[in-house]
């Protein structure tokens, strides 16, 4: 290893094994992504839609490092002081109130001390001394001058507070950003990362996850149930389902005690696994089961 990385794997074999015993099934790409990213020291960037498992391989790799997650949520609208850092400044008007015999240079030199430091996701992960997983969520919901903020942190893992100088990280942490590519990120952004695309796993992987999250389903049941599944994403809706809604959906049958996926069971719990009244019109007019 040349330093720079986590150490959480010592190989592609590893990797695979130490995910799946998490619970997280990963294709051989998947493992091989994962494993470069932590051997080298580069950030992970994971696109692809939403409900394919991007924030879970984040808690997966946090549980194997016996990390600290710390999650960055992205959307319209956050800025430095949420991402980065922002002063307490109620706390530090009432530091200058209470010195008020003080000089200002004495009093300015007491208030951006780290006391008055209110440290947000990207400086918490920075500064800490501990194994940390880094998950800057849903980036692309974040306008793009918050992408120039990550610059520094992704290129030399530090952040610079101008009124306490560069602080560079004793231990790099391991970031994932994810996106569910809603916007096109920077040439910049992506320059600096190792890239990952996640997209629904094939149906002999699904059936695989399902009968790992919901082992008393049946096997006959579990496959049939990942067959409707793939029928219904190759229907253009408004929000396919998601694999984590598969499984829900999985959960439900065995709830019910269902035996087989008949037409009955699948018109009765499409609310499951769609979101849309519309999908769900849609769906009930065109899916067969098989």
């Amino acid at each position: 290893m040349n330093g720079d990385g986590t150490g959480f794997f010592t190989s592609v074999a590893d990797a695979a094994r130490q995910l799946a015993a998490t619970g997280y099934l990963a294709s051989t790409a998947v493992a091989t992504t994962v494993f470069l990213a932590d051997r080298l020291g580069k950030p992970l960037l994971v696109e692809g839609p939403a409900g394919v498992g991007k924030t879970e391989l984040a808690k997966a790799l946090a549980e194997i490092g016996r990390a600290r997650l710390v999650r960055l949520q992205c959307y319209e609208g956050i800025d430095e002081a949420r991402a980065l850092y922002e002063w307490n400044h109620a706390k530090q008007l009432l530091r200058i109130t209470a010195g008020r015999d003080e000089s200002w240079d004495d009093a300015r030199t007491d208030i951006f001390g780290e006391e008055f430091l209110l440290t947000r996701p990207l400086l918490t992960a920075i500064r800490g001394d501990e194994p940390t997983v880094l998950l800057i969520d849903e980036m692309d919901k974040a306008d793009v001058e918050v992408e120039a903020l990550l610059l520094e942190v992704l290129s030399d893992f530090q952040v610079t507070v101008p009124e306490l100088g560069t602080i560079t990280a004793s231990r790099r942490p391991f970031v994932l950003l994810t996106s569910n590519a809603t916007r096109e990120l920077s040439e910049a952004l992506r320059r600096r990362c190792l890239f990952l695309h996640l997209d629904y796993p094939d149906a002999e992987l699904e059936r695989r996850i399902v009968r790992l999250k919901v082992p008393g389903l049946d096997e006959t049941l579990a496959a049939s149930l990942v067959r409707v599944v793939g029928a219904l994403r190759a229907m253009e809706l408004r929000k396919a389902p998601s694999v984590a809604e598969t499984i829900d959906w999985a959960r439900t049958l065995l709830a019910l005690g269902a035996d087989t996926l008949d037409e009955a069971v699948v018109q009765d719990t499409l609310g499951v696994i769609l979101k849309h009244q519309d999908d769900v019109r849609k769906a009930t007019r065109k899916l067969t089961v098989a």
